[in-house]
């Protein structure tokens, strides 16, 4: 007997020993194609940090990281006002990205192990990944299965024909004509908003007509407000609890860190995710089967999707169900959280630039007379639209463009090696002075008096919604709510900067204030 266990133990530690083995050359073969794929970009030319065995340039990414953020919270107690004056934050939340870049150029390789990425900022390059058209070029599949749980096979993580199908359909319903038929929608979302800051002012004002409010979670409800009503025919209330799921959802993803390489998660982290996946699918269903039953005649997206799903006989029952559900958390979570966002760094800056509150407020009296705002005043505001694409070029909330070649490809003279990620750093592009000019780190809205094409050399530099076959769908739906909110606030109250607020953007996911946005609101 005790020769049969002293066998079986045998036999057990081979059969450890043959899966760590076989673990082990798996990690090692993917190494060296990663490897391989870094050869190929330097016989053409392309330099980078040298990578360490397996591990790639990670250990020196998280290095710098460390070296900075230490430095950072040496320096917490900097006036914020003095941090507002240069508004580069790319050497705090993306220091590797600005160390190499100093390094070795505009376009570089590096690696994070089994993957071999390539930096590019340079602006002929960035406009032909962009404009590339071949569907072997597109969202990386390990991004992708990363943020399956919060994105699924939506449009903002689907490739291929699945992708194309998608935008193909919902591309048409955020065309502007479309839009301008959502603006009343909009102003009526945004009046709860404006009354509840007359309450504070009235309920904590400090006897001038002031009270300090943090205007983020305000704007956030507002937003969710807008997405639930024009695209989904219910108000906030309905979908609130849609929307606090989603945040909870990314914030456990965004800490297993999303930029470092690692996709896989532990025992207890898979659960909590996989729980909130299934309790927010079951949530949107729930008002999938409402909208169904319902006799509402209001053509919105989720009217869309349904008509989309049902008039597709090759759709089985099951992708019908997901396809929906994917691209309404699609929708939820890009077009609430990047518009209040947006919305939240143009306060700010407005607070810090009051003169410019001073335009608005002119403008708005001369084209929306009383106040009154409406889908035909809305292109006459020209100076709002100046302001939020600097605060959009300065602050843009989504910060990178990442693409993986499926296939072996031609990006302008370089050859990319199929597997290669292809990464673009907006906050960069939107900095450089040679396109910019030596003010590119300051706040001059006026530098857009003329459009995007004489705001720079090269226009394909300026890339907030993306660019080319990629441009995010919602891009006139946000600009119109945008315009909304912030002609309806600034006629209506003065924007203050308050001693509470501390300036500290935070990556998580996209670019956000990490302590909220508190600011003084004087009703005018």
């Amino acid at each position: 007997m005790e020769k049969f266990f002293l066998a079986m133990k045998m036999v057990s530690s081979l059969v450890v020993v043959g899966i760590l083995s076989w673990i082990f050359y798996v990690y090692v073969n993917e190494w060296y194609k990663s490897e391989r794929m870094r050869r190929k970009l330097i016989k053409q030319g392309i330099s980078g940090p040298p990578p360490c065995f397996l591990r790639g340039n990670l250990p020196d990414m998280k290095r710098i990281q460390a070296q900075v953020s230490s430095t950072i919270n040496a320096q917490s107690n900097n006036n914020s006002h003095n941090l507002l004056e240069h508004h580069d934050y790319t050497a705090t939340i993306f220091p590797y990205f600005e160390h190499w870049r100093k390094q070795y150029g505009r376009v570089y390789t590096y690696s994070t192990g089994r993957r071999q990425h390539l930096y590019v900022i340079q602006p002929e390059l960035v406009r032909e990944i962009n404009y590339c058209t071949t569907l072997d070029l597109g969202k990386p599949s390990h991004k992708a299965n990363q943020l399956a749980p919060l994105f699924g096979n939506g449009i903002l993580s689907a490739n291929g024909l699945s992708w194309a199908h998608q935008r193909k359909l919902l591309a048409p319903e955020f065309f502007m004509n479309k839009v301008k038929g959502m603006v009343d929608l909009m102003i009526e979302s945004t009046q709860p908003l404006l009354t509840k800051w007359e309450q504070c002012i009235e309920a904590e004002g400090d006897g001038n007509g002031i009270a300090e409010i943090k205007v983020d979670e305000d704007l956030g409800g507002y937003s969710a407000d807008v997405i639930s009503r024009v695209c989904f025919g219910h108000s906030y209330s309905k979908g609130k609890e849609i929307f606090s799921k989603i945040r909870t959802l990314k914030e456990a993803i965004n800490n297993n860190g999303y930029l470092f390489g690692r996709t896989s998660f532990g025992v207890t982290k898979k659960i909590v995710i996989t729980n909130l996946e299934k309790e927010i699918e079951s949530l949107i269903w729930e008002l999938v089967e409402e909208r169904k039953v319902s006799n509402s005649s209001k053509k919105d997206l989720m009217h869309l999707l349904l008509e989309a799903v049902k008039n597709d006989e090759n759709l089985g029952e099951k992708f019908c169900k997901q396809f929906i559900v994917d691209n309404c958390k699609n929708i939820y979570m890009a077009g609430q959280e990047t518009t209040a966002i947006s919305a939240s760094w143009s306060l700010l800056l407005l607070a810090f630039y009051p003169e410019w509150q001073t335009r608005i407020r002119a403008e708005v009296a001369q084209y929306c007379p009383n106040g009154t705002v409406h889908a035909d005043s809305l292109p006459l505001l020209k100076t709002v639209t100046m302001v939020i694409q600097e605060v959009l070029r300065l602050y843009s909330p989504g910060v990178l463009v990442t693409r993986e070649a499926f296939e072996d490809i031609q990006i302008g003279n370089l050859h990319i090696p199929k597997g290669v990620n292809l990464w673009t750093l907006i906050p960069t592009m939107h900095r450089d002075t040679e396109n910019w000019g030596p003010d590119a780190n300051e706040f001059k809205p006026e530098r857009f008096k003329d459009g995007v094409s004489k705001a720079c050399k090269f226009p394909q530099s300026y890339a907030p919604f993306g660019l080319g076959a990629r441009l995010c769908v919602g891009k006139n739906f946000a600009m119109m709510e945008l315009k909304i909110v912030l002609a309806l606030i600034i006629s209506k109250f003065n924007i203050i900067p308050s001693p509470s607020y501390k300036h500290s953007p935070a990556f998580r996911m996209v670019v956000e204030p990490e302590h909220g946005v508190h600011l003084l609101i004087q009703k005018i």
